[in-house]
C-alpha cells in the first residue's frame, strides 16, 4: 500500500487534478489520498487557506467577508464545473458561511480548505472521503494520539479500500478540530502511513524532489537522489522547506521511505528517503546545503566561564522564561554565545541583559545583530578527511569571514555564522567546491 499526499499547487486547478488523477491511477497501490488546500494556479493567485484566514480576522472585527467566501466558492465550483462532476459541493459550502460568527473556531475555519477539496478529490477519483477529524486524534498536550488513530484509521480502511483524506487537521478527544502548523498536511499523510504500515509515503509537490541548494541562490542546483532521514531533517531544520520537518519523524521511527515527486513531472524519479543509504551508492561528500538569514548572537563574558558550575543555565533560564529557543551555544574557556532568532528578541534585547545581570556577576554582554546561518550536511563528511579544510578554505578565497562554527556529534553536519550580505554568496561557494 503507498499513501499519497498532493500539496496545494498539485489541486490548485481544474487542469491539476487531472494530473492527480493520472497519477493516482497508475499505481493500484496507492490506495489512500491526503490533500491539501487548493494553492495558487498563478503567482498574483492566492491560497484558499490564506483567504480562510482573512475570513476569520474579517469575522472578529465585524467587517463583511462576503466577497472573500464568493472568491472561495467560485473555485470550488470552477474546477467541479471543468471536471464535471457530481457533487452538490455549493450546498454545504453556503451551509458553513452562513453558520460563521464571531465565536467560529479558527481552526474550525481555516482547516475548510482541505475539507472542501478532499471532498471534491474524492468525489472525482471515485474514492470515498473520510474526514480527518474523524481520524487523526490529538491528545491535550497537543501530541498526537497514534493508538486511537491507528484504531480509527485501520477501521476506516477496512470499509472502504481507496479514500481521500484532508490533509492539515485532525480533532481532540471532544471532536474539537485541531489544526498542524502551515504545511501540516504532509505530517497527516505520514501519521496515515505510519499508522497502516505503508510500503512508501509519496508526498507529490511542484518540484522533482529536494536540491542540493536553493534555487533562489544557486542556478540550477542538482537533485538529490536519496537522502537519509537525519540529513533531511537537518535540512528542513535549517531553511529547506519542500516537506515539513515533522512529517520525518514519525516515518523515521518504523523506518517508512519518503518519495517527493513532483506532480507536473511525473516520470522524474525525485527524492527517496531511507534510513540507511547502502554502500554502493556513489554519493557527494556534501548532500546539501541550506540556511537561515537573521540571526543575534548574546556573547556572555566572564573570567573561566567554562568552569563555573551553573552559569549557563542561569542565562538559559532567562530566555526560556521568554520563550526564546536556541539555536547554538558556542563556548570558550572566557566567553559562551547564545544564537537566537532576531525577530524572537527584537524590543526585549536591554530587558533581557538586565535580567542576566541581575542573575550571574559577569564582566560584559555583548548583543551582534546580522548573523546567517549556513548549514552544510552530509552523512560522508565524518569519513572524509580535509571537508572542513575545503569548506574554511573556499570561504577565505571568497572574502567571507566566519564569525561561528559548530558541528553535531554524529558530524553529518557543520554549522558556519556569516554576516547576513555574505549568505548567498556563501551558499554558492559551498555548491560550487561541493558539488
Amino acid at each position: 500500500m503507498i499513501v499519497t499526499k498532493f500539496g496545494g499547487s498539485s489541486v490548485a486547478s481544474a487542469n491539476q487534478f487531472k494530473k492527480v488523477k493520472e497519477i493516482v491511477t497508475s499505481d493500484f497501490k496507492r490506495q489512500i489520498v491526503v490533500s491539501s488546500a487548493c494553492g495558487k494556479r498563478h503567482s498574483d493567485d492566492y491560497k484558499l487557506t490564506d483567504l480562510l484566514y482573512l475570513m476569520h480576522a474579517h469575522l472578529q472585527y465585524s467587517v463583511n467577508c462576503d466577497h472573500l467566501f464568493e472568491v472561495i466558492k467560485e473555485r470550488f465550483l470552477e474546477i467541479k464545473r471543468e471536471l464535471k462532476v457530481d457533487l452538490d459541493i455549493e450546498s454545504e459550502l453556503v451551509i458553513f458561511f452562513h453558520n460563521l460568527t464571531k465565536e467560529t473556531s479558527i481552526d474550525y475555519l481555516v482547516s475548510r480548505g482541505e475539507y472542501f477539496t478532499a471532498k471534491l478529490l474524492a468525489a472525482y477519483l471515485d474514492y470515498d472521503f473520510y474526514d480527518a477529524k474523524d481520524l487523526i486524534f490529538f491528545d491535550y498536550d497537543k501530541s498526537i494520539d497514534f493508538t486511537s488513530s491507528t484504531v480509527a484509521i485501520k477501521a476506516a480502511l477496512a470499509k472502504s479500500q481507496r479514500l481521500v483524506v484532508p490533509g492539515f487537521y485532525g480533532s481532540f478527544k471532544d471532536g474539537k478540530i485541531k489544526v498542524m502548523e502551515r504545511g501540516g498536511s504532509d505530517i497527516t499523510g505520514s501519521i496515515l502511513a505510519r499508522c497502516l504500515k505503508a510500503e512508501i509515503y509519496e508526498n507529490w509537490t511542484d518540484v522533482s524532489g529536494i536540491l542540493m541548494a536553493d534555487p533562489r541562490v544557486v542556478k540550477n542546483p542538482k537533485g538529490i537522489k536519496t537522502i537519509t532521514y537525519n540529513e533531511l531533517r537537518e535540512l528542513s531544520f535549517m531553511g529547506a522547506s519542500v516537506i515539513h520537518e515533522d512529517a520525518i519523524e514519525p516515518l523515521k521511527e518504523v523506518g517508512i521511505p519518503i518519495v517527493i515527486k513532483n506532480t507536473n513531472q511525473p516520470l522524474n524519479s525525485g527524492t527517496r528517503i531511507v534510513e540507511k543509504v547502502s554502500e554502493e551508492v556513489e554519493d557527494n561528500i556534501v548532500t546539501g546545503i541550506s540556511g537561515k538569514k537573521n540571526y543575534s548572537v548574546f556573547t556572555i563574558y566572564a573570567h573561566d566561564a567554562s568552569n563555573k558550575v551553573g552559569l549557563l543555565r542561569k542565562v538559559l533560564d532567562v530566555f526560556e522564561n521568554y520563550e526564546i529557543p536556541i539555536q547554538h551555544v558556542p563556548v570558550s574557556i572566557d566567553t559562551f554565545s547564545l544564537v537566537v532568532p532576531t525577530a524572537k528578541v527584537e524590543n526585549k534585547v536591554y530587558e533581557i541583559i538586565s535580567k542576566i545581570k541581575a542573575k550571574i556577576d559577569i564582566v560584559n554582554i555583548k548583543v551582534e545583530d546580522g548573523l546567517s546561518l549556513v548549514a552544510i550536511v552530509g552523512r560522508n563528511l565524518a569519513n572524509h578527511v580535509g571537508a572542513s579544510g575545503s569548506l574554511f578554505q573556499t570561504l577565505g578565497e571568497n572574502g567571507i569571514n566566519i564569525k561561528m562554527i559548530s558541528q553535531g556529534s554524529d558530524e553529518i553536519n557543520i554549522i558556519i555564522g556569516v554576516k547576513n550580505k555574505d549568505f548567498d554568496k556563501a551558499i554558492r561557494a559551498i555548491y560550487s567546491t561541493f558539488s
